[in-house]
C-alpha cells in the first residue's frame, strides 16, 4: 500500500486511536500467561462502544491484514483495550501475529474497509518506557513511565537514553 495517496483516499476519521504502546517490556507488566511481551493500547474517544470486528492492527503498511480483530472484539467508550503484539495469536485474549521492534517501526489501525484509522511510526524505544499520547486519544505521543490501561497523565519530563 503507497502511504503518498491523497489522504481522502486512504485515511479515515476515527474515534479508536492508538493510544500507547511498548515494544521494550521486560518487567513492567505481563499477560494472563505471566509473560512480559509487548503491548498495544488503544482508546476510544467517543461515549459509545465501538466493535473492532473486521479491524487490524499491523507493524507493516505494506501488509494491512496483517492481524485482524477477532469477531465480537469491542473497546467501550472512553475506555482502554489492551492488545498483546507478541506473535502468540492463539493465546486467551487479543494476541497478534507480530512483535513490535524496540529499534523503532510503525503501527497501523486499520478499518475494515481498508482505511487508516490511526498510524504511528516510532524510534529506538527505551526499556521499560512506553510511548504514550498525552492526552489520551488527542494528544502528541512523549516518552513516559508506563500508565497500562489507563490515563496517560505525565508528571515529568523523561528524556529517552
Amino acid at each position: 500500500m503507497n502511504l503518498s495517496c491523497s489522504k481522502d483516499d486512504l485515511y479515515v476519521k476515527s474515534n479508536v486511536k492508538i493510544n500507547e504502546f511498548m515494544s521494550s517490556n521486560s518487567g513492567t507488566v505481563c499477560d494472563q500467561n505471566g509473560e512480559y511481551d509487548d503491548w498495544i493500547e488503544l482508546y476510544n474517544n467517543s461515549e459509545v462502544s465501538i466493535d473492532l470486528t473486521g479491524y487490524y492492527l499491523t507493524d507493516n503498511h505494506k501488509k494491512f491484514t496483517k492481524w485482524e480483530f477477532p469477531a465480537g472484539s469491542k473497546i467501550e467508550g472512553r475506555s482502554y483495550l489492551i492488545i498483546w503484539a507478541d506473535e502468540e495469536p492463539t493465546q486467551k485474549g487479543l494476541h497478534t501475529n507480530f512483535k513490535l521492534s524496540s529499534e523503532g517501526e510503525e503501527i497501523l489501525l486499520i478499518t475494515p474497509e481498508l482505511k487508516i484509522a490511526d498510524y504511528i511510526t516510532y524510534g529506538s524505544q527505551s526499556l521499560e518506557l512506553s510511548y504514550s499520547r498525552i492526552p489520551d486519544g488527542t494528544g502528541a505521543f512523549s516518552w513516559q513511565e508506563p500508565t497500562f490501561n489507563s490515563a496517560n497523565i505525565q508528571t515529568m519530563p523523561i528524556t529517552k537514553q
